[in-house]
């Protein structure tokens, strides 16, 4: 592909969303790191591995960096070494993060997440098995006793009462968040996380009014949403995260579904859909390949006027710019790739012949 001028490169086009302006649309996914401590005052609290991760990226010319999921209470973690946003103490050093992000002139994101029946496992370079009380684990909860495999412990069913304490542990964390200097919070919908559990049918087999019905299994979703775009600024952007499909044959959440909640969520304030897949079942087929994930959010797109990003296998600066050129998505969220090289965005902006932020420091290089 050829050096395209700048005002032609789709991939380093700015975009306002409410009063935030992102600089350009690569940008980085949330992507955990189990990097804190699992236990006592420091447990969930960020320290210079994830000061460095996110300092490389923002330095690297990525517009948008979203947090890897942090937990809003302590039960939520994937792992005992993920960060965690339901304390004050964890704002502190969540605040050294920004601070850096937004003097490299991007903007800093964060995902809040519960991880429901998937939590309390080991890091993956641990084999990410169960893990117990003796390990810093403790018994996952989930909207039905349905566990996520055979090794897994089976999950403690929520009650009612315990839906509205974690709609509630949202909205405080989205308070910590403002605290913390964060500009976009993504809800965390996706991958078969607690909220995905309660949209999948094959894991939701409530009776009451959180089971059974579309409108039921998207209650929590939705109450979620509600109670953290009440206490995050109306200036501020807020996404969302969903697995579009379960690849499930039977009894899942649907594309179809997908496109029905996206709607609502633009009337419940969500300002984009950021659509990924799967993460609900174990040994789910799924024909991974380069942009395999992108149709689902060109379908949302195409359906809708809710904005959204794509994510996975974006590799290449030239197949970016095509994504979002054809109008299939309004930006691309890169993870592995990310890992791989902090300054793809640097590169891809090379290769499309485009401008882009340089530090001074590195100007010589440029």
């Amino acid at each position: 592909m050829s050096a395209a001028p700048v005002s032609f490169a789709a991939l380093f086009q700015p975009w306002t969303i409410r009063s935030v302006t992102v600089p350009n649309r690569v940008w980085m996914a949330a992507m955990c790191q189990y990097s804190a401590e699992p236990s006592g005052p420091e447990a969930g609290v960020a320290h210079d591995w994830h000061f460095a991760h996110y300092a490389a990226r923002a330095t690297g010319g990525t517009g948008l960096i979203i947090q890897e999921a942090t937990a809003v209470a302590p039960e939520g973690r994937i792992s005992p070494y993920d960060l965690g946003i339901w304390n004050d103490t964890q704002v502190e050093a969540l605040r050294r993060i920004t601070d850096f992000v937004k003097s490299q002139g991007a903007v800093p994101g964060i995902q809040l997440a519960h991880a429901g029946r998937k939590a309390s496992v080991d890091r993956p370079w641990k084999g990410g098995r169960p893990v117990g009380p003796e390990a810093h684990g403790w018994r996952p909860s989930a909207p039905s006793p349905v566990p996520f495999s055979a090794d897994h412990q089976v999950p403690h069913e929520l009650t009612v009462r315990e839906i509205r304490d974690v709609v509630e542990q949202f909205a405080a964390a989205a308070r910590r968040s403002l605290a913390a200097g964060y500009q976009v919070v993504e809800v965390h919908g996706a991958h078969g996380y607690l909220i995905g559990e309660f949209l999948s049918p094959h894991v939701n087999k409530r009776t009451d009014e959180y089971g059974g019905s579309f409108e039921n299994r998207t209650r929590l979703a939705l109450e979620v949403v509600d109670a953290v775009r009440a206490v995050w600024p109306e200036e501020l952007p807020l996404f969302f995260r969903i697995s579009a499909t379960d690849w499930l044959e039977e009894d899942g959440w649907t594309a179809d579904e997908t496109v029905r909640l996206a709607g609502l969520l633009e009337e419940h304030g969500v300002d984009l859909l950021d659509v990924s897949t799967g993460g609900l079942a174990p040994g789910v087929t799924i024909p991974v390949g380069p942009g395999y994930q992108v149709p689902f959010a060109a379908r949302v797109k195409a359906e809708t006027t809710l904005p959204v990003a794509a994510v996975g296998l974006i590799t290449e600066p030239e197949q970016a710019e095509k994504i979002l050129a054809n109008g299939e998505a309004d930006a691309v969220l890169l993870g592995r790739e990310l890992l791989r090289d902090p300054f793809w965005a640097r590169r891809a902006a090379a290769e499309l012949g485009a401008e882009i932020r340089t530090p001074e420091q590195y100007h010589r290089s440029w």
